[in-house]
């Protein structure tokens, strides 16, 4: 093996160069493995020929080729989306969801959800570890628009699911968050907008009320609660204000975010769509006042959906969201309950295609960090690029995170971006200095 590793450097094509946008650092990636090096900026091409890296690396790179190739391919589902009903009390500019379905669609019943769920479980204990658990998430469509099917089944199956909601907000009155959270239901809230006229731009209800201080509200309610967290959909309504976004969590105690970008799978969110190299701007510097925000206070407000990208560099098997690998998660490390009983991938893939593989398919398969961003989403490539094999709605963006992350990783601050206890169960098994 290292014989074929001195062979393919010989050739320059062992390594791919990769400039990070750091002033003493640059990276080499072997895509093949997701195997990464910081070095010399100045010292670029002789890196990939040094033979001590060669020899180190050559060591180990079987190894890291089954963990990739086991984290793409051997995957069995530990989750589950449970869409409870295809309704929603909102009509949010950007939906994924069409809009007939959110005004008019069906719920599912208590008992179709419950046998289920029974099935579900019966499932999960064929394919995981005994002392684990898996989650199942009631997510939207708006979920508390069947609220008593949602509590009959979180009450039922308490022993067998960790269960998490994913809601608007706008119904979690004093009796619901009592309900959730004397259960420890992780709970995902949705705002906009530091301040109700930017979140009404896209987010409203159907007779165009605002929902703002209600999310607000639900906020303060769920201040020193243990697991709960807040998405931002990023448009180019609220792009100018993701720093704000940030310190209005940051005030509020929130312990995880999300700046989202958009799914581009129907014309609306199309329609207000950022540019990626805006999104980079604005996400970047967001990111940036989390990072002062830390070092002011000594408490962290995480970034996930960044977290998520960071941490599949440092230790690709490790990362929590499974969007951003190829082939995607969807079907493979959990899959989507619809409210007809139905079983799907993932809410996106819904009468869609999955086949997606981004080694087999230009410009991805010649990407030098094809395997750190994943090329998401692929319902997304499909319906806004024309196929499988076409690249995500957000290609340079993702580029771009992960040149950030390298940065970060070169200045030491990786940690400051990440959860505590990250690296708790993990290995190091490869240091080159």
């Amino acid at each position: 093996m290292i014989a074929a590793i001195a062979e393919r450097a010989a050739r320059g094509t062992l390594f791919q160069a990769l400039d990070i946008g750091h002033p003493l650092y640059a990276a080499v990636t072997d895509p093949q493995t997701a195997f990464w090096a910081l070095v010399d900026k100045t010292r670029i091409h002789e890196a990939g020929r040094d033979p001590a890296l060669l020899a180190a690396y050559g060591a180990m790179v079987e190894q890291f080729s089954r963990e990739l190739h086991a984290l793409r391919f051997g995957l069995k589902p530990s989750g589950v989306y449970l869409n409870p009903t295809e309704r929603c009390n909102l009509n949010c500019t950007y939906c994924y969801l069409p809009d007939s379905q959110r005004s008019s669609g069906s719920h599912m019943p208590v008992e179709t959800l419950l046998a289920s769920l029974g099935k579900l479980r019966d499932y999960f204990r064929s394919v995981m570890p005994a002392d684990r658990k898996p989650r199942a998430i009631f997510h939207g469509a708006e979920p508390l628009m069947n609220q008593a099917a949602v509590f009959a089944a979180i009450d039922a199956f308490a022993d067998d699911f960790v269960f998490g909601l994913q809601t608007n907000g706008t119904l979690l009155d004093d009796a619901a968050l009592d309900f959730l959270t004397s259960r420890n239901v992780s709970i995902g809230l949705s705002l906009d907008g530091p301040v109700a006229g930017i979140t009404d731009a896209t987010r409203r209800t159907w007779g165009g009320k605002s929902v703002h201080d209600k999310v607000l509200r639900a906020m303060e309610k769920l201040r020193g609660y243990g697991s709960w967290s807040v998405i931002t959909t990023c448009t180019t309504e609220n792009l100018p204000y993701l720093t704000h976004m940030v310190e209005l969590f940051h005030a509020n105690e929130v312990p995880t975010c999300m700046l989202n970008t958009l799914r581009c799978t129907l014309p609306g969110a199309r329609g207000v769509k950022p540019a990626d190299g805006d999104m980079g701007k604005a996400f970047f510097v967001a990111l940036d006042r989390t990072y002062e925000l830390y070092q002011e206070t000594g408490r962290k407000l995480m970034v996930a959906n960044f977290a998520n990208i960071l941490i599949g560099i440092l230790a690709p098997t490790a990362r929590r969201l499974m969007c951003d690998i190829s082939p995607c998660g969807g079907g493979r490390a959990f899959f989507a309950l619809a409210a007809d009983g139905s079983l799907y991938p993932c809410s996106e893939f819904i009468g869609l295609p999955t086949t997606r593989d981004v080694d087999r398919f230009s410009p991805c398969g010649d990407c030098a960090i094809r395997h750190f961003c994943g090329s998401p989403c692929p319902a997304e490539a499909f319906e806004m690029n024309g196929g499988m094999d076409k690249i995500g709605a957000f290609c340079d963006f993702y580029k771009e995170q992960v040149n950030y992350a390298l940065r970060l990783i070169a200045d030491g601050k990786a940690d400051d971006y990440l959860w505590d206890g990250w690296d708790e169960g993990t290995e190091t098994i490869f240091v080159m200095s």
